[in-house]
């Protein structure tokens, strides 16, 4: 049998020393490279993009009767790595004091390597469906929006990778809390409800304070109320579900919050931004010369929205904090949040699972504050059931999550082990 973690390890290395620093990308020679991987297993390999330089990689392990098809999704681009700031060389895979240190350690070549290993082990085995398909699916550009990568795939060809469970990325850390091991999988990813907000006023010369009307001060009281409340906590049926897994009651969040952050107060800045509406200022903008008062000021805002609430929600926060008046307001994105239900054959699965490698820990479902390739998949395919979970047993999300898109970037390896165990046995009990 396979020593999943030696060779989940071996891949990670791999792929860490081909730089897919997105943009420019160059993700062609990491993909031909998991295409020969898998293809030598048995798998059916197809490489195709919108670019020649940036493929996509679909590898598919055919059931001998129909049935429902499981797709194991990883994006292959990561974000800049500045290799002063790093202890260790972020495109060396070095493995150092039992972590394996780069660019994508956590984000997410570690559960591509993991999904493949775990594919391949089966493969190599002589294993196949018993029904159904199994998919390992990787793609390019998440990290600039996947117009090139997951998007364009589901839109292009999506007889290829239409699908009936995905995992992908998004979940899987253990969360510590009250003495309990959680292990989050992730049911939902907020939507993306950008704005500008802009102020008027008359130009005139700087030398002269008082002849205009300056613009840009009257975004001051606008940023004082914005960086002093968020809009009034609104959990939706996935935020209630994430609270209940704590064990909190969803019917009042402000309480919820409040225990969670007595208990700890990490976890509770991870658990506010899903329980409603969030607005946070990040670009402004005025006059274009120095000696001008601004006659426009525009302030950049990202808004991120609950699964399930919209633009309607979205305008409502906004004249929660600020009133109605005194601004303008402008929509520049609207992508309305998306989810899978916490409930099912794959969830029981990864239930199962994990009760029987890490005894006495829970499952519960938690929503993404942000998105991630699981859009495009639930957006071409309604029916999916996608849920993100890499599971890490060794690593908490407290551990973790700091180093996603941070320098000294890294893993455990036991939990590349871990993960490459979970898909494994969770493909074979889903697929026969």
């Amino acid at each position: 049998m396979t020593d999943l973690q030696a060779e989940t390890t071996a891949v990670l290395q791999r792929l860490i020393r081909f730089d897919t620093v997105n943009p420019p990308g160059r993700e062609r020679a990491a993909q031909e490279y998991l295409a020969g991987y898998l293809g030598d297993a048995g798998f059916e390999t197809t490489l195709l993009g919108a670019e020649d330089a940036r493929p996509n990689l679909v590898a598919r392990l055919a059931g001998a009767e129909p049935g429902p098809n499981l797709c194991l999704l990883a994006h292959v681009d990561t974000v800049l790595a500045t290799p002063e700031e790093w202890a260790r060389d972020p495109w060396s895979g070095e493995v150092a004091d039992g972590f394996l240190w780069g660019r994508g350690a956590i984000d997410m070549k570690s559960q591509g390597a993991a999904e493949a290993a775990a594919a391949v082990a089966l493969a190599r085995e002589g294993w196949r469906p018993a029904r159904g398909d199994l998919l390992v699916v990787s793609v390019v550009d998440e990290e600039a929006g996947g117009a090139l990568g997951a998007r364009w795939l589901c839109a292009e060809h999506p007889d290829l990778v239409r699908c009936d469970w995905l995992l992908n990325e998004g979940g899987g850390a253990v969360i510590p809390y009250d003495g309990r091991r959680l292990y989050g999988l992730c049911c939902g990813e907020k939507g993306v409800f950008r704005f500008r907000l802009s102020t008027t006023g008359v130009a005139g010369h700087a030398s002269i304070p008082s002849m205009g009307d300056n613009a840009l001060l009257k975004m001051a009281p606008i940023l004082e109320r914005l960086g002093g409340a968020q809009p009034s906590w609104s959990p939706t049926d996935l935020g209630g579900a994430f609270l209940r897994g704590l064990g909190e009651d969803p019917g009042d969040p402000a309480a919820a919050l409040r225990n969670v952050a007595a208990g700890d107060p990490r976890l509770a800045m991870l658990v506010e931004p899903v329980l409603g509406v969030t607005l946070t200022p990040t670009r402004i903008s005025a006059s274009e010369k120095i000696n001008v008062i601004p006659s426009r000021a525009t302030l950049g805002v990202d808004c991120r929205v609950p699964p399930g609430l919209g633009e309607a929600e979205a305008r409502r926060a906004v004249e929660e904090v600020l009133g109605a008046d005194g601004y303008e307001l402008e929509f520049s994105e609207m992508v309305p949040g998306n989810g899978s239900p916490p409930e099912g054959p794959l969830h029981d699965a990864l239930e199962r699972w994990v009760g029987e490698q890490d005894p006495g820990a829970e499952v519960i479902p938690v929503i993404l504050p942000g998105y991630t390739d699981s859009v495009a998949f639930r957006d071409a395919f309604p029916d999916v059931v996608a849920y993100g979970f890499f599971p890490h047993r060794h690593m908490s999300i407290f551990e973790t999550a700091p180093l996603i898109h941070s320098a000294d970037e890294r893993i455990d390896v036991r939990d590349l082990g871990f993960a490459a165990a979970c898909y494994r046995d969770v493909t074979r009990r889903l697929l026969g």
